[in-house]
């Protein structure tokens, strides 16, 4: 266990944002879903708007460094061409 008032403080902040990103990390996976889930629907409006939701949660891990900037970069080529192929 920790020994100082520091170690004890770390301990809380660790422990809340790693609450925080596993949310944010777990809100990109449904996004993504639901874009794929669209895509394969053949729903062109439905994939549209979830493509934008979903860059935009991107971008915004991309600002925080949860997420690497080329793993964002793959992710929205591969959505806009996806979008492309309707």
């Amino acid at each position: 266990m920790a020994n100082t008032k520091s170690a004890l403080k770390n301990i809380r902040k660790n422990k809340a944002r790693y609450i925080q990103n596993r949310t944010i990390s777990s809100r990109l996976k449904t996004l993504e879903k639901k874009f794929l889930n669209a895509v394969s629907e053949k729903d062109n409006e439905g994939a549209k708007s979830c493509a934008s939701n979903f860059i935009s949660a991107l971008e915004k891990a991309k600002k925080s460094n949860l997420v690497h900037a080329n793993k964002v970069s793959r992710k929205k080529s591969r959505c806009s061409a996806l979008l492309a192929s309707f």
